[in-house]
């Protein structure tokens, strides 16, 4: 497993972005594939530069890995305000953007991008895992 540990802001996206895409270029990751990790890499990190320490500076460390079963294991740790995002009701896809309520809609997008996600709060960390098969 190999991790980077980084400022939680914006502007360090980039660096975030081609730590995961080192790695998976490295496991000869579809690019179709990269590209929906891409997405929810920066989705997940850009909420917790933005929200999980309510406008104080903080750190954020990824871990990133391959399982035995050829899954990009991807995990977002902070020490944040606990925040589970998989416990949100999903939106209403049904409704026209006027009609739905905003939020929300970038965490479905993972959702429905990757195989599997996970969260935890544990020591004091928010823990959130995405998994996606390199097919």
């Amino acid at each position: 497993m190999e991790k980077i540990e980084i400022a939680a802001k914006c502007e360090n996206l980039p660096i975030v972005s081609q730590f995961i895409e080192e790695r998976l270029e490295a496991a000869e990751c579809p690019m179709k594939t990269q590209m929906q990790i891409d997405v929810a890499v920066e989705e997940i990190f850009i909420n917790i530069a933005s929200y999980a320490y309510e406008g104080k500076e903080g750190m954020a460390e990824i871990f990133f890995d391959i399982s035995k079963d050829n899954e990009a294991v991807i995990t977002f740790k902070d020490s944040g305000i606990p925040y589970d995002p998989l416990a949100k009701e999903d939106p209403d896809i049904t409704l026209s953007v006027a009609e739905r309520p905003i939020g929300g809609l970038g965490i479905y997008m993972v959702k429905m991008s990757m195989d599997g996600m996970k969260y935890e709060y544990k020591d004091g960390h928010n823990c959130l895992t995405l998994i996606k098969k390199l097919l």
